[in-house]
């Protein structure tokens, strides 16, 4: 048999046999220097594909068949594009080179699937770059620090392999499918040295089904991503001094010496009599199939920006699979409909709206633009730079009449319908909206986003010809809004609505909810959530105006106040409770006190429930409720369920998001003590010491129940007391490992079996 004769091969992954179609008998060798020089030359010389040297560095050093590389950027007297695969995309045309790349020079994009979902770290800021005024097929991602890009790369790979996984497939037969990626360059706000590398947009699972394969059978989710995360970085340090390498280098060195101990081991493998199960893991997952995209072309005609053409060409492509046939889920999906369908009113250029305004727009609707930047965007010093007002004038920017008509327009043709009214377009503003409070939220987000599937803050005032009023308490609005001052208003309806929203306090009313006990969540009755909001936010509504004004003062985009967390969640330390700053309070409106602030007969301040504010929209519809439930004995205005909040309480110990004014009332408790690491990293430590642990209390009732006949009945091994304990423990950590099954069957139900790229085997 000649040596590169494919092999074939049953090997064991898990409990279950795999037929492994085709095994390479040798590895692809390290690529010559003189061979990678030729792809930067070709790279360079071809008219169509602006990219820096970095960015050709990276692909040459990525790829297994540089020579092919420089073949297809060799230009032709017929096409001086040469052999260059052509996308046309709305308002550009894409060129890509189409390779086999190492597994381990391929980092996970952002894409809507991922970057949608609710995460402890945050995604990197993306820039667009071009070269002469005209755009090249690379974006800039800007990480906090090299901390930063490492934990974004567990946690993509993570929670991809969280909700699903095609290790099987892949095993059997690779990855089959090109991964579409393109250069990045990677920088840090550290001032840690940048450096290019190759990032995947499309094929984030297949990139971490692949890593899940070389870890092994027994590597859960959190074992693959810790894995993939020591292959692609190692021990590197970002601040080696002396005569060191660019980081840059080190990073290749690093990666090209791990390669070379797979080789070293596969060969290995591949030398016995039979190879076995390793071997088809490294033959498998040690090169993927890739598209790189290198060259964008601007079509005349579309006043889309320059440095905005790639990253919105390759989210077209990207779209034009998963919105309409495989599908993301629906914050994903809403997100991407709304930001194509501001890109597409940018790009037909017959805006009301100034190009430059819908540029800014367009910054802080993706998150290139981040709140501390707002006054610059809007070029008002007078507005607060806070994650709370980026939401406001977000929320009107979008809301205008010329604007919204178009965007409406153009999200209806891209999602197929032919209505969509205020509440359909609210649901697409809801994953935009809370993108700066996103994870520290996370416990209630879901709910959140309901709230805005049922109208959020698109009141039929919001709705109308208003400007937001920029301060630094909310107020101070309350005064002008009573006298009618609609700009006043509608600055309180949206920046109050959006707080309440986001902090758990106006819901999505159900059926259970109506009459229920207050500290559970009840309502007076049923109502939509914006015309709840347009009942508070009425000029004639001063209870509602105060509870907007001061629920608006007390927000942080940093932490979930106590009142979205139940009693039980505190006592029970439920994970899903827990925040990363600091907890604050929203109170109670008493208009007779002169700081506006409820409190009970011991002077301490009473928490704002849901109840509280559905009844200050309406207090008249309320009373029937408010009478019953103070009949009943329970859920009665002013009784807090929760238990007392101390009455230290009443004055706040640091800035809120709207600045901090006088009117504000919030309590700010320490945060538990951290390590450091995200939040899912943690997670994994800790079900390795629960497992753990388990195993240990086993054997030690083995060994208690083998030591029992000497011990004699006279002295039991546990006596009843100890046993009755015991069984109490035992009966809470059943319930609760019963009720996290049933949350993680539901979250998986949600996002279906096919997760982001349909199933691999299908190809």
């Amino acid at each position: 048999m000649p040596a590169n004769t494919p092999q074939s091969l049953t090997v064991t992954w898990g409990s279950e046999p795999v037929i492994v179609s085709s095994i390479d008998r040798d590895l692809p060798a390290p690529g010559e220097p003189s061979a990678r020089g030729e792809v930067i030359a070709a790279g360079a010389a071809n008219p169509q594909t602006l990219l820096p040297d970095g960015a050709w560095r990276a692909i040459a050093r990525a790829t297994t068949m540089p020579e092919g590389i420089a073949l297809q950027l060799r230009p032709s007297t017929g096409d001086p594009g040469g052999l260059l695969l052509e996308e046309n995309v709305e308002g550009a045309t894409l060129r890509s080179v189409v390779t086999r790349v190492h597994l381990s020079e391929l980092l996970p994009g952002i894409q809507p699937r991922t970057g949608m979902e609710v995460n402890e770290v945050p995604d990197p800021q993306v820039e667009g770059l071009t070269r002469a005024g005209q755009p090249c097929a690379v974006v800039r991602y800007r990480y906090k620090d090299f901390g930063h890009l490492k934990d974004h790369v567990w946690q993509t790979l993570h929670g991809t392999l969280s909700i699903n996984s095609y290790a099987t497939s892949i095993l059997a037969r690779k990855v089959t499918r090109s991964l579409i990626t393109h250069p990045v360059e990677i920088t840090f706000e550290d001032g840690t040295p940048s450096f290019h590398g190759l990032v995947v947009r499309d094929g984030i699972t297949r990139l971490a089904s692949a890593w899940n394969v070389l870890a092994g059978p027994d590597a859960d989710a959190a074992k693959t991503a810790a894995h993939a995360v020591g292959s692609l970085f190692g021990g590197v340090r970002p601040d080696a001094g002396g005569a060191a390498p660019e980081l840059d280098e080190r990073l290749a060195e690093h990666r090209e010496q791990w390669r070379e101990g797979i080789r070293k081991e596969f060969a290995h493998e591949m030398g016995l009599l039979e190879p076995g199960l390793r071997a088809a893991q490294i033959a498998q997952t040690f090169v993927v199939p890739a598209q790189i995209a290198v060259g964008a072309q601007h079509h005349p005609g579309h006043p889309l920006a320059p440095e905005d053409l790639f990253d919105d060409a390759i989210r077209s492509i990207l779209a034009s699979v998963h919105v309409d046939f495989k599908q993301w889920d629906d914050a994903a999906q809403h997100i991407e409909v709304i930001t194509r369908a501001l890109k597409r009113v940018i790009q037909l250029g017959d805006s009301p709206v100034p190009a430059e305004d819908l540029q800014a727009v367009y910054g802080l609707a993706v998150g290139r633009t981040s709140p501390d930047e707002l006054p610059t965007a809007f070029r008002d010093r007078t507005i607060p730079g806070t994650p709370l007002w980026r939401s406001v004038y977000l929320v009107h920017a979008l809301t205008r009449a010329g604007l919204f008509e178009q965007l409406k327009d153009q999200a209806k043709t891209i999602k197929g319908g032919r209505r969509m009214g205020p509440k359909g377009f609210a649901e697409l503003l809801g994953p935009l909206v809370d993108l700066p409070w996103r994870s520290h939220k996370r416990a209630v987000t879901k709910q959140a986003r309901n709230a805005w599937n049922n109208g959020g803050v698109l009141t039929d005032d919001v709705m109308l010809d208003w400007d937001p009023v920029p301060t630094g308490d909310f107020t101070s609005l309350v005064g002008p809004a009573s006298r009618g001052d609609l700009n006043a208003r509608c600055t309180l309806a949206v920046a109050g609505g959006i707080a309440l929203i986001a902090d758990k306090l106006l819901t999505r009313n159900v059926g259970s909810a109506l009459g229920a006990p207050k500290e559970k969540g009840g309502v007076p009755f049923r109502s939509d959530v914006n015309q709840v909001v347009q009942d508070l936010s009425r000029q004639d509504n001063e209870l509602g105006l105060w509870t907007l004004a001061l629920t608006a003062n007390a927000f942080r985009g940093d932490a979930l106040p106590e009142n979205a967390v139940t009693l039980r969640q505190l006592i029970r330390k439920d994970p899903d409770a827990g925040t990363t700053g600091r907890t604050y309070v929203h109170f109670r409106v008493d208009l007779a006190q002169p700081d506006r602030i409820a409190r009970d007969e011991n002077g301490v301040p009473e928490q704002l429930y849901q109840w509280d504010v559905v009844a200050a929209s309406d207090e008249k519809r309320a009373e029937p409720a408010a009478a019953a439930a103070a009949g009943a004995g329970t859920g009665s205005p002013g009784a807090p369920a929760d238990g007392p909040v101390d009455a230290t309480t009443a004055a706040p110990e640091g800035p809120a998001d709207g600045a901090g004014g006088t009117g504000a009332a919030a309590v700010f408790l320490a945060p538990a003590g951290v390590d450091g690491r995200p939040a899912s990293q943690r997670a994994a430590d800790d079900r390795n010491v629960l497992r753990t642990s388990l195993s240990a209390a086993h054997d030690a009732l083995e060994r208690l129940k083998l030591l029992e006949p000497e011990v004699g009945a006279h002295t039991p091994v546990i006596p009843l007391p100890g046993l009755e304990e015991l069984n109490r423990i035992l009966v809470s950590l059943s319930a609760d490992i019963e009720n996290l099954r049933r949350r993680t069957e539901d979250l998986h139900e949600e996002d279906g079996e096919d997760g982001e790229d349909g199933a691999e085997g299908l190809d």
